[in-house]
C-alpha cells in the first residue's frame, strides 16, 4: 500500500497569465503558495486478480481499464497499463472551491501510480505530466499554474516562458516574514462551488480584446512587485496589490465575479481589509483577505463566513506511507 499527499494552493496574484493563449504571446507569471490542505491518494493490489476499483465521490469497479468514466483515473491509468489496484481519493476541501484540487488530484495521481510502479520522477515531471494530460489530453481551459503548485510547494515566483518551459523560483523569505504574512490572509468560504471551465473559456477566448490583454500585462506587472515588496520585507504591500489585481481580475470574464460577492468584498474592505480576491477562476468558492491581526475580529464579525484556517506548507507532493504488498 502506499498513500501520497497533495497540497492544494493559494494564487496571490497573476491568475490567468499562465493560460497559454497567453503566455505564448506575452509570457506569463503568478505568485502562489501551497497550503496545508490536501489530496490523499491511496492505492493497494486488489483482492480479485484484473478488477480494478476506483473510489472517489463514486465508486467504479470495472475489468477493463478502458472502461474507467473518470477522465483523469482513465488517462492515467491506461497510460501506465496498470490495473487490478484498488485506488481511493480523499480530500480535506471540496472540489470547485478554487484551491487547485483538479490538479493536486492529477499530480498526486501520477505520483502514486509511479511510486507504485517504482518509478522514481522528479516533481517537475510530476507538474509537467500533470500539465500534459489536464491540458493537452483532456482539453481542459485551464493554465499550467495549480500543477507545479502542487508538485513543488511552497511559495513560489513561477514564470511561464512562451515556449511552454516553466520556471519556478522560491521566494526566500525569513520566518519573521512568512509568519506576518501568513497571519495576515484570512479565508472566507462564500457558501458556494462551480465548475471553473466555463469561465475560463470565455476568459480564453476575450484574449482577442486589447483591453484584456493590457489588463492581464498590468497583472503580471503587479505579481513582480508584489514578488520584490514580499523579498523587501514590505509585507502590508500585499494587501494593495491584491486589490489592484482583483479589480484587474474582475474585467476577465463575466463570470468571475457577482454582485453577492462584491458585497462580500466591499463590507472586507469597510471593516479592516486592505485587499482580497477569489481564489481561482472565480464565480464562487473561496475569498482570500489581507487583514493586518488588531482589525481581524472585526472583519470575521462583519462578514460571518465560514473561515478556513491555513498554513504555507513546503513539501509539495510526498509520499507519507509505504506498505508491503499483500502478495505477489
Amino acid at each position: 500500500m502506499i498513500i501520497t499527499k497533495t497540497p492544494f494552493r493559494v494564487s496571490l496574484c497573476g491568475g490567468g497569465s499562465d493560460i497559454a493563449g497567453f503566455y505564448r504571446e506575452h509570457g506569463g507569471c503568478v505568485l502562489s503558495a501551497s497550503i496545508n490542505k490536501y489530496m490523499f491518494i491511496m492505492i493497494h493490489p486488489y483482492f480479485h486478480e484484473g478488477t480494478t476499483v476506483l473510489k472517489y465521490s463514486k465508486t467504479e469497479v470495472v475489468t477493463d481499464i478502458k472502461d474507467i468514466e473518470h477522465s483523469i483515473f482513465h488517462k492515467v491509468l491506461n497510460m501506465y497499463d496498470l490495473s487490478g489496484v484498488e485506488l481511493t481519493s480523499m480530500a480535506d476541501i471540496p472540489a470547485g472551491t478554487g484551491l487547485g484540487s483538479s490538479s493536486s488530484f492529477t499530480v498526486g495521481l501520477l505520483h502514486t501510480v509511479n511510486a507504485y510502479m517504482g518509478k522514481l520522477i522528479s516533481k517537475p515531471k510530476l507538474a509537467e505530466l500533470a500539465c500534459e494530460i489536464e491540458i493537452e489530453h483532456l482539453k481542459s481551459p485551464i493554465g499550467k499554474q495549480d500543477q507545479y503548485a502542487a508538485a513543488m510547494g511552497g511559495l513560489n515566483f513561477i514564470r511561464f516562458n512562451s515556449n511552454d518551459s516553466v520556471t519556478v523560483e522560491p521566494l526566500l523569505l525569513g520566518k519573521k516574514e512568512i509568519d506576518k504574512l501568513q497571519g495576515n490572509l484570512l479565508m472566507f468560504y462564500t457558501g458556494e462551488v462551480r465548475n471553473a471551465n466555463e469561465i475560463l473559456t470565455e476568459q480564453t477566448a476575450n484574449f482577442s480584446k486589447p483591453e484584456n490583454i493590457s489588463n492581464l500585462k498590468q497583472m503580471c506587472r503587479l505579481t513582480e512587485t508584489m514578488k520584490q515588496e514580499l523579498e523587501n520585507k514590505n509585507t502590508d504591500a500585499v494587501g494593495e496589490i491584491l486589490n489592484e489585481s482583483w479589480l484587474l481580475k474582475k474585467t476577465l470574464a463575466s463570470g468571475i465575479s457577482s454582485g453577492y460577492l462584491d458585497d462580500i468584498y466591499e463590507k472586507a474592505l469597510s471593516n479592516g481589509a486592505t485587499g482580497g480576491k477569489l481564489l481561482g477562476a472565480g464565480g464562487a468558492g473561496f475569498f482570500l483577505f489581507y487583514c493586518e491581526q488588531d482589525k481581524q475580529e472585526g472583519l470575521r464579525k462583519a462578514l460571518n463566513l465560514k473561515e478556513l484556517s491555513f498554513s504555507i506548507e513546503n513539501d509539495g507532493t510526498s509520499i507519507i506511507f509505504i506498505g508491503d504488498k499483500y502478495w505477489d
